[in-house]
């Protein structure tokens, strides 16, 4: 029995695609593609070392009530969320996380020109902190002065207690983000 013919004279019989090779080509560039890749993960990267976390409530130089209550709490909701971590009581933790509240300054930014009130606040919440293991003693991340901005519009109703929370919340986002593993 001798093969089909092409229909198109044009197009050798050698270079038309059969729809079972079509698949078997296209099989074959996604195992290359998805088995060729350079190891990556959604896992984010921190220490495997690391089981339990014990955040210590963080100090306070500043004169606002519950500043260092607040923020305890927005980390330790973050560990809880964001990492493989798992809260533990001191006794029991791998590492411990201490931190003291340093600052919470608010400045006016953009006047009003007719009224002469501040139509937008910038609230900077500065804050230090260091984790370490508890095991070898080793610093497993530390910043002395990490700053984070939040801005409010008190004419739309934004009070200094509406910038002080997102800055606690970004700030407790950046100090977990902190507790990966560098490269």
């Amino acid at each position: 029995m001798r093969p089909a013919r092409c229909q198109n004279p044009s197009i050798p019989l050698r270079m038309k695609m059969t729809k079972d090779r079509l698949l078997w080509w296209g099989t074959v560039m996604l195992a290359v593609a998805t088995l060729g890749g350079c190891g990556y993960t959604t896992k984010r990267p921190f220490p495997e070392s690391v089981g339990t976390v014990y955040v210590d409530m963080f100090q306070s130089k500043e004169f606002r009530r519950e500043i260092e209550m607040r923020l305890t709490e927005a980390v330790r909701k973050r560990i809880d969320m964001d990492t493989d971590y798992r809260n533990a009581p001191r006794n029991r933790a791998d590492s411990v996380l201490t931190g003291e509240v340093k600052e919470f300054r608010v400045t006016a930014f953009a006047d009003d020109f007719r009224t002469g009130l501040p139509r937008e606040k910038v609230g900077q919440l500065i804050v230090s902190f260091r984790w370490k293991d508890i095991r070898t003693g080793r610093i497993l991340a530390e910043n002395p002065n990490l700053i984070q901005s939040a801005s409010y519009v008190p004419s739309l109703g934004e009070t200094e207690f509406d910038g002080l929370s997102k800055a606690i919340d970004d700030i407790a986002e950046r100090i977990v983000e902190s507790m990966e593993t560098t490269w």
